[in-house]
């Protein structure tokens, strides 16, 4: 899948791909007018609701009411680096939730695609390309 990121002002800077447009901005004190995520909460987001796609499926398999069912996610970080180290996943079950299905439901949100990309991260590559116009435009433009 391609996607194609554009810069439509100020901080802002936006994701395109297939009939889609995921937005950003950075806060206000990061520079930005905080209309939007940023990046990396848009990446903790996607950690938490891809583990909510594998635990919401898990539980319309079983027909396992999910009203109440919430999944809270917070992160640890290394004081020296300000980077995470690690991932909070708390899954919070509604009452009555059958005891039975707690352990096989973990292992259903630690299934997650995002997870796995990062306990096995790709290689990244980058690269610019000087005079290429963007689409729609003509070069004398």
């Amino acid at each position: 899948m391609e996607m194609t990121m554009t810069f439509p002002g100020g901080a802002r800077v936006d994701a395109g791909f297939g009939e889609f447009v995921v937005r950003t901005d950075q806060p206000v004190q990061g520079g930005g007018e905080g209309s939007a995520p940023s990046p990396f909460q848009l990446f903790l987001a996607s950690l938490g609701t891809c583990a909510g796609i594998y635990v919401l499926n898990f539980c319309r398999q079983r027909g396992l009411d999910t009203r109440g069912l919430r999944i809270r996610q917070n992160l640890e970080y290394d004081p020296l680096t300000a980077m995470a180290t690690q991932v909070n996943l708390d899954i919070d079950l509604p009452a009555g939730f059958p005891e039975r299905y707690g352990p096989a439901l973990i292992r259903a949100a630690e299934l997650c695609a995002v997870k796995k990309h990062l306990e096995s991260p790709p290689r990244f590559r980058v690269r610019a390309h000087v005079g290429i116009e963007p689409e729609g435009l003509d070069a004398g433009n």
